[in-house]
């Protein structure tokens, strides 16, 4: 019985018969619809995605005319985590002019807002010299990192030390004081670089600390939207699901714990959200057909509820690849190819 090779969650080959892929591809559609109560993917589907994970060649593409907008969080720093050292500038003309991007980002190696108001007089002009040399448009990002207004960095109390001391109302008020800074913070740092000419601001790895994350990134754009009525305002997400941190948060009368991507959506929507990025979570011990018939179902709902353009998140451990720094091209152009063909959204 013919087997095929394909990569397992943790980016290592394994094999597989007919039977043993199809079944893989079925259990994942499977786990996605019963934990976001959402419909699994049509026989039709399923055939379509056993047909790129059997495909013979290395790499595998979208049909021409199926292409989508490719978008990039923390451009600046990744060339250097390879080991290439290059000025923030010149990170981005090498992601405009050799690798052929779409957009653009410009950020610190923080990469958090917090740390970014302080030093925000330097990050203004040097977006305005990126802004001379490079033509396509370009977002300021950073995350909005909760964590980073807690005690001994911030100036909240830990609410993981009141947890463990039994002090819950005392945790969920700290939690909720962070929110209130991590919002002036945000929305002081998106204005500024604004004003300087970014044509976009990103939150990226929104909800990182839970529903306390994603309810100030929330916040945020609300406030933003209505200073600056044409911002496109991105928010990527940090996980599949809003962990409750808190547990009792909600925004416009919705409690924000347990949110799924296609549930997350319709609240950013509300905020004033341009373009919405929903992550799903790789499991390392399953395969990556598995993985991505997963997240391929996940996402397929968040695209047929959203009235903004979807981004799916697709990168390490995210979006059907395996959890390694660098995905290699077979899962990466598989993962991707259904994504886009079977989900229609808008870019990755």
């Amino acid at each position: 019985m013919k087997r095929h090779l394909v990569r397992k969650g943790d980016g290592s080959f394994t094999e597989l018969t007919e039977s043993e892929l199809k079944k893989e591809l079925e259990e994942g559609t499977k786990d996605a619809a019963d934990r976001a109560k959402v419909q699994p993917l049509a026989h039709d589907e399923l055939e379509f995605l056993y047909d790129i994970f059997t495909y013979p060649s290395k790499f595998a593409s979208v049909a021409m005319g199926n292409e989508v907008i490719l978008t990039y969080d923390a451009a600046t720093l990744k060339l250097r985590r390879v080991g290439v050292s290059t000025h923030r500038i010149q990170s981005l003309q090498v992601y405009e002019k050799l690798l052929g991007a779409d957009t653009l980002e410009f950020d610190h190696v923080d990469y958090s807002f917090k740390p970014v108001k302080p030093i925000i007089t330097f990050e203004q002009p040097e977006l305005e010299q990126a802004l001379l040399v490079t033509t396509l448009p370009l977002f300021y990002g950073a995350q909005p990192n909760l964590g980073l207004y807690n005690q001994p960095d911030g100036p909240c109390p830990n609410p993981g030390d009141l947890f463990a001391a039994g002090k819950i109302k005392e945790a969920q008020e700290s939690q909720e004081q962070a929110v209130e800074y991590a919002v002036n913070d945000l929305v002081e740092v998106g204005s500024a670089m604004y004003e300087s000419g970014a044509d976009g601001i990103n939150f990226d790895t929104t909800g990182a600390a839970g529903d306390t994350d994603f309810l100030a990134t929330l916040k945020a754009v609300e406030i933003l939207r209505t200073k600056y009525p044409r911002m496109c305002i991105e928010v990527g997400m940090a996980g599949e699901f809003v962990l409750g941190m808190h547990g009792g948060l909600s925004y416009d009368g919705v409690r924000l714990a347990g949110l799924y991507p296609h549930k997350q959506v319709e609240l950013a929507q509300k905020a004033g959200v341009t373009i919405f990025g929903p992550v799903v979570n790789t499991k390392t011990d399953r395969s990556v057909p598995w993985n991505c018939a997963r997240a391929v179902t996940f996402i397929k709902e968040c695209v047929k509820i959203s009235k903004i353009p979807i981004h799916a998140d697709m990168g390490m451990g995210v979006g059907g690849l395996p959890m390694v720094d660098h995905p290699p091209t077979d899962a990466v152009s598989r993962a991707s190819k259904a994504m886009v063909e079977i989900t229609r959204l808008d870019g990755l």
